[in-house]
């Protein structure tokens, strides 16, 4: 007897499976193409905010400089390429140090750069005798300049068998030294530093390889 459900003895006819769709070639192609630009855009925006980023850290922080000549050896030589900071000292974030390595405009001519070291600062009373120098009547340590770059020079010169009197160094000017000291040209030959003329401190050494990191 057929069952009641199926009055016709049949058997049921069961729908066959669907099967998927291959996505046609030209959806494919429009697919890559979609992604390979997508990728393109997210690459060169990528780029233009590390050009950006670079961009205000050389403007507004960091600043590539080119060392010549040997006044600051040891601690730097001549062809070295340090980053200088010019933030700090821009922005009044901090003060110029006795010890800081600076880069200036050269007060003679505001056309060259020059790198020394800050030996005095504005109120301080400085003298060299026979090389050694003292700042506020104590002798200053200074481990950076080795014995065979220091020199037997008095400062202010004076006749000899004369006293070497201290120098008060000026309200908002610097006293700079070269660490080479039988070699430098700077204060002892041309006279103080305005603060205004001090545009940024030596803080890190990226060329050679060898010599790369911080400047004490």
């Amino acid at each position: 007897m057929p069952d009641i459900d199926n009055p016709t003895g049949l058997p049921d006819a069961s729908p066959e499976p669907e099967l998927p769709v291959a996505e046609s070639s030209a959806g494919q192609t429009r697919s890559a193409r979609a992604a390979s630009v997508w990728t393109a855009l997210s690459w060169v925006r990528d780029l233009a905010f590390s050009i950006l980023i670079a961009v205000i850290l050389i403007v507004f922080i960091y600043q590539p400089v080119k060392v010549e000549g040997t006044s600051m050896m040891p601690t730097l030589t001549d062809q070295e390429r340090i980053f200088i900071n010019k933030f700090t000292y821009e922005f009044g974030l901090g003060d110029v140090q006795r010890g800081d390595t600076v880069v200036f405009w050269f007060p003679d001519d505001r056309t060259k750069s020059y790198i020394k070291r800050i030996i005095g600062l504005p109120g301080d009373r400085v003298r060299i005798e026979s090389g050694q120098v003292y700042v506020n009547d104590r002798a200053l340590l200074e481990d950076y300049v080795p014995d065979v770059y220091r020199d037997n020079t008095s400062w202010p010169h004076t006749a000899p068998g004369q006293p070497v009197n201290d120098q008060v160094v000026p309200p908002k000017e610097y006293f700079v030294l070269g660490d080479h000291r039988s070699s430098s040209s700077d204060s002892r030959s041309w006279g103080y530093v305005p603060r205004e003329n001090i545009y940024g401190k030596a803080v890190f050494v990226y060329w050679p390889l060898d010599k790369m990191g911080r400047l004490r």
